[in-house]
């Protein structure tokens, strides 16, 4: 079997854009971009610094002031203008994509297309933006409230979606008249990297949009900048409480999406077949990697082992292989070191009573030279196991059965995290009932990551995060409420 290698000659180069200038060197540290697929170099890409942040966000206040003034329907036009330019590139857009991190070129195909999605979305908010009046009482006075921007956002986004994640924030943060400085992330900076290259060839004045491509360092920089007024932060928590330690020092705000361990639950009544395919998604999807993926199955007793049975039976038809092809469906996870903290998982879920339905080793061979693990589904595994609890972020689903809906809810939120839930059933009475139970930001009915559009709120609750981006709700994250009294009496 042969692996088709990403070409340097068509990945991005710069990383670091600030302003108008396109900088193939920054002032930190050369880092070695390794392709999980076959765990070769891709590049040696010099990545930014401190003082790459300092130039950046000095570019971001330049900027700000006139893009804050910028009427709402030019506003609107530049957004709907990258939004063309994002679905006419979509495509040339893939390829490094899966460079990056893996993804299948399939799901990477779609990355522009839904990146542009969220820019009309957004672009269409962004001459609509107005205040309210407020009736008063005490005595004569007119009072009314406007929404602001908070001037320079900075954005820090995660590895395994970088594309997705990135335009998730920007869209909104832009509509609402705010300039940017976002870090690509050193796993996998290609698509950020040209995603800001793009915003100037869109005819985004220089210094709204800007890039600057490392590491944890350049992180901490931004987050402890006095010139940016909101940080966005998609990633970890383990991240997040040093993001959120750092912040609190300026009492800067912070927007958190993080991960999760979103319960499936399936009841006897459910369509069978529809539940064990969208159960199988939280496995496959971005390479089991995406933090809202379903990867906790709680089946009822009465139909457990005939799921099992069908779950496992649909694995087979999932295809492993190169990431390049179009007929791929599962690819790498993104390292050797997630790969070894995954397999160690795997292994101490067995260890502690876990039934191994399909899966559990790590492919050799072919895929050898990649950091490939197929889908594995571990059964009757013990709620309170660390496998059950904790994100184990690779293609891998732990199932557990349940007796009645009480202990169904029950079980699903009894965890740290409250990102997803999904629901399958045919009784639409007990699809509100169990949906208005679930502690998490987004809960699905029948359906497996459907419902992840620009029009509607996404985020979580516990340690999944707080803030929401998608929908009316995302673009009042980027913006600030004043309040303005006037006195009619003279």
């Amino acid at each position: 079997m042969g692996f088709q290698k990403p070409s340097a000659e068509n990945l991005p180069r710069h990383t670091i854009i600030i302003g108008d200038a396109r900088e193939e060197a920054g002032s930190g540290e050369t880092l070695a971009h390794i392709y999980p697929g076959t765990g070769t170099v891709t590049a040696e890409l010099r990545m930014a610094s401190p003082v790459d942040v300092d130039r950046a966000v000095a570019a971001a206040r330049k900027a700000f002031p006139a893009w804050r003034a910028l009427p709402g329907d030019k506003r609107r036009d530049l957004m709907f203008r990258f939004a063309a330019l994002m679905e006419a590139e979509s495509q040339n857009l893939a390829p490094m994509q899966t460079a990056e991190n893996g993804s299948s070129i399939s799901m990477s195909g779609y990355m522009g297309y839904d990146a542009a999605q969220k820019f009309r979305y957004f672009g269409g908010w962004a001459d609509k933006i107005e205040g309210r009046t407020v009736a008063t009482w005490g005595g004569p006075a007119h009072d009314y409230v406007q929404y602001e921007p908070y001037g320079v956002v900075g954005v820090i986004v995660p590895w395994n979606g970088p594309l997705f994640a990135a335009t998730m924030v920007l869209a909104p943060a832009l509509a609402a008249g705010n300039c940017i400085v976002i870090k690509a992330p050193d796993l996998a900076p290609y698509s950020v990297m040209k995603l800001v290259e793009m915003f100037l060839q869109a005819g985004f004045p220089p210094g709204v949009v800007n890039l600057v491509t490392g590491a944890a360092d350049v992180g901490a920089a931004m987050v402890s900048h006095p010139g940016i007024g909101k940080i966005e932060f998609i990633g970890s928590g383990a991240t997040a409480s040093k993001i959120l330690a750092s912040a609190a020092k300026s009492l800067k705000p912070v927007g958190l999406e993080l991960g999760g361990k979103s319960a499936v639950v399936v009841f006897a009544d459910a369509d069978l077949q529809s539940a064990a395919k969208r159960g199988l998604a939280g496995a496959i999807s971005a390479n089991g990697q995406g933090c809202v993926n379903g990867t906790r199955l709680l089946v009822e007793r009465s139909i457990y082992e005939p799921y099992l049975q069908m779950l496992g039976g649909m694995v087979p038809h999932v295809q492993v292989g190169d990431p390049y092809d179009p007929k791929t469906i599962l690819g790498p996870v993104i390292s050797q070191t997630a790969l070894d903290r995954i397999q160690g998982m795997v292994t101490r879920g067995i260890a502690a009573g876990g039934r191994v339905v399909v899966g559990g080793e790590r492919l050799g061979g072919d895929f050898a030279g990649g950091y490939y693990l197929p889908v594995t589904i571990l059964a009757d595994i013990d709620p309170a196991s660390e496998i059950a609890r904790n994100e184990v972020f690779g293609p891998v689903l732990v199932v557990t059965p349940f007796d009645s809906e009480e202990e169904a809810v029950a079980l699903a939120n009894d965890s740290d995290y409250g990102l997803g839930a999904y629901v399958h059933t045919t009784n639409l009475a007990r699809a509100h009932r169990v949906a208005n139970q679930m502690m998490a930001g987004q809960v699905q009915v029948n359906g497996a990551g459907e419902a992840m559009t620009p029009c509607v709120p996404f985020g979580g609750m516990k340690h999944s995060g707080h803030g929401r981006l998608g929908g009316i709700e995302g673009l009042r994250e980027f913006q600030q409420v004043r309040n303005v009294w006037i006195n009619l009496q003279g």
